[in-house]
């Protein structure tokens, strides 16, 4: 085993070398030859979406690597009947719901325009003659020209969607967006070739990873600031970060309320292994099974529970031979979840997760986050206020203390 130094936090990481199967990278190469396909953005997808009529619905994709060839994944995985597609456009935002004059790119599937997407399929675009810088905003524009019934959506996007009557794909303005919402819709994936990056890396979790209380519109996710991290090296960006956070998601079992998505152990091969470019996921999960005493069969929840979950992940990453780096789970005192059997739950799962070398490496999030003077908390300066999530200021501490050289560039 091999043992860094966090730089921020100044607390021992480890890091656990792969068997060799295992350091084969899981990165897409390039049909094209001069690049890696790397997926840039892609939240996950949940059920129990609204309805859509005559629509046309218009997203912000805020893309983490430079690239082009772009490709879009659109997702009707979570509803029971077929979406039609009318059109898809996709363009560089101006500001707002408004596109940059003149980068308006149509998209196509299978060279068509129009598309009918099975209930439970998804479908990629054709390669579209548009490029991103990191950090850089698109607006992509989806016409559905009849009702969808119950879309498939992620509801927590803390970022804008603006919504207008009729087909308004082709318009530069917003003029005709009368509506805004703050959750996606159908949109479920950018995928560009970059010419420096090796592959990308998800983030896989729960509110925590989701962004919830961060700020709407100033991509303060602790994953957007990770990306940023890794922008702002020296040399070339090496690694794209997506998020595949959803909000009260669960390791073990499924959440009665349909948006908060299928358990981590149903949706794991698709939400993290199932990007293009992964090579490592960063699991940060369990704290919702905790709070709610949610062990398997509707049994109380047991530290041994958890462990077993994050084991049947960890081989299922192997076998894709992708690397997972654990995260600890962090304090909650104040919060509704908190008792001390909880509490004796946490501490024991962290302690695994520390100790046990399952993991291809370990980020201790629970001690960068935790208040010195009460250990269990959060430290106020990065407590949103409900003692569960941090802020903005949080989610920078966070993704300062990942140690960059855990993941493999």
């Amino acid at each position: 085993m091999l043992s860094v130094l966090g730089a921020v936090t100044g607390t021992a990481l480890t890091v656990v070398p792969l068997s060799t199967a295992h350091m084969a990278s899981a990165a897409t190469p390039s049909v094209q030859g001069k690049g890696t396909r790397v997926s840039a953005w892609s939240p996950s997808m949940t059920t129990g979406g609204p309805s859509f009529d005559h629509e046309t619905i218009r997203m912000v994709v805020h893309s983490s690597i430079a690239g082009s060839g772009a490709r879009i994944t659109l997702s009707n995985r979570y509803s029971t009947t077929p979406l039609v597609v009318g059109a898809v456009d996709v363009a560089v935002q101006a500001s707002g719901g408004e596109a940059t004059r003149g980068t308006i790119r149509n998209v196509t599937f299978g060279k068509s325009r129009h598309l009918t997407i099975p209930a439970g399929a998804e479908e990629v675009s054709d390669v579209v003659p548009i490029s991103v810088s990191t950090g850089e905003n698109l607006l992509v524009s989806l016409y559905v020209p009849g009702s969808t019934g119950m879309s498939t959506w992620h509801s927590d996007a803390f970022d804008t969607t603006y919504i207008a009557y009729g087909n308004h794909t082709g318009d530069d303005g917003a003029a005709a967006f009368g509506t805004t919402r703050t959750s996606w819709y159908y949109l479920a994936g950018l995928d560009v070739v970059s010419a420096t990056a090796k592959g990308t890396v998800v983030a896989f979790g729960d509110s925590i990873t989701d962004g919830y209380r961060s700020s709407t519109g100033t991509y303060t996710r602790w994953p957007d600031f990770l990306a940023r991290r890794l922008g702002a090296r020296p040399g070339p960006q090496r690694l794209s970060v997506v998020d595949a956070g959803i909000g009260g998601n669960r390791v073990l079992t499924d959440v009665p309320n349909p948006w908060q998505g299928v358990s981590a152990l149903k949706r794991f091969g698709h939400d993290a292994l199932g990007r293009p470019g992964v090579k490592d996921v960063i699991l940060l999960e369990g704290i919702n099974d905790i709070g709610n005493n949610a062990g398997p069969d509707g049994q109380p929840l047991t530290a041994q529970d958890l462990i077993d979950g994050y084991r049947a992940l960890i081989d299922e990453a192997h076998a894709a031979r992708v690397r997972v780096i654990g995260a600890t789970l962090m304090p909650d005192k104040g919060n509704g979840y908190y008792t001390p059997a909880a509490e004796a739950i946490r501490q024991s799962v962290n302690r695994w997760i520390r100790t046990s070398g399952a993991f291809d490496g370990v980020i201790d999030f629970d001690r960068a986050m935790r208040d010195p003077a009460n250990p269990a908390a959060l430290d106020p300066a990065y407590d949103s206020g409900d003692h569960l999530h941090p802020g903005d200021a949080g989610m920078k501490a966070m993704a300062d203390a990942v140690d960059l050289r855990l993941l493999r560039t």
